[in-house]
């Protein structure tokens, strides 16, 4: 459960950070390089909110840290991809498209600090 309840404010950061996109990076920055931008952003406010919490309640094992990592992963992917697929009606391809590092993607940098994130700042404590 504490697992699931350290994961929901990442939601809402996402979310945020999706609306800032959306006003203001992808008009002024355009498609590709707000989507870009908002990678960026995202990953530096998950980097935030890992500090507070792993401070606030540290972890207690490696092992913790890397089921947490792991739990988390899952998590964000089932919200993407389920968010994407029933909501936004998005299809597979679309979807998995925003992982392509090679079209200049950079969203598989989220899930990927999502799940080593917890493992990094047990380490670092």
């Amino acid at each position: 459960m504490r697992l699931v309840l350290a994961w929901l404010p990442m939601v809402l950061i996402a979310v945020g950070n999706g609306a800032i996109r959306e006003a203001w990076l992808t008009p002024w920055l355009g498609e590709l390089r707000g989507r870009q931008a908002s990678t960026v952003l995202l990953l530096v406010l998950f980097t935030a909110y890992f500090a507070g919490l792993f401070q606030f309640r540290p972890l207690a094992s490696s092992r913790a840290a890397l089921q947490m990592g792991g739990a988390w992963l899952l998590l964000t992917l089932l919200f993407e991809f389920g968010l994407g697929r029933f909501v936004s009606h998005l299809s597979w391809s679309q979807m998995l498209s925003e992982y392509d590092l090679a079209a200049g993607r950079l969203w598989i940098l989220v899930p990927t600090w999502v799940a080593l994130a917890p493992y990094v700042f047990f380490r670092w404590q």
